[in-house]
């Protein structure tokens, strides 16, 4: 994709700081981070979001994942890690190429990733289960 900033990456035509790379995927540091060791694992193969990417791609990411948490948690003796994913503009993906984003956790960070829990009546939550199901294949 001409225009698209993470096959710019991929293919070398904008510089990154890599820290991992196989060959399905480039994981690099995140350039506006959200805390220190923030990365971002990016498949070779373009995909614009989760409805379109293959399984094999994203059978071996949780790999990568795990192997890259890993190694973070480790060097950078966090407390935890975050794996954030974001598809389509409402859900706040700014970048058109799925990605995702591993963010080292601390107990005394401020880092803030938060949502207002909701709730559901009685049988809503069976009732969207049952409808959501009858799609999936």
């Amino acid at each position: 994709m001409d225009n698209c900033i993470f096959c710019k990456i991929i293919s070398g035509d904008i510089p990154s700081s890599v820290l991992y790379e196989d060959e399905a995927f480039k994981v690099i540091m995140d350039i506006s981070p959200a805390a220190k060791g923030h990365a971002i694992i990016i498949p070779k193969k373009h995909f614009a979001n989760l409805f379109e990417l293959e399984d094999d791609f994203a059978n071996k990411l949780l790999i990568v994942a795990k192997k890259v948490a890993k190694a973070m948690k480790k060097e950078l003796e966090c407390d935890g890690i975050n794996l954030l994913q974001n598809n389509g503009e409402a859900a706040g993906q700014s970048v058109f190429h799925i990605h995702f984003h591993l963010i080292p956790r601390y107990h005394d960070d401020k880092v803030k990733i938060t949502w207002t829990p909701g709730q559901y009546k009685d049988g809503e939550a069976k009732e969207l289960a049952d409808k959501i199901a009858r799609h999936i294949s």
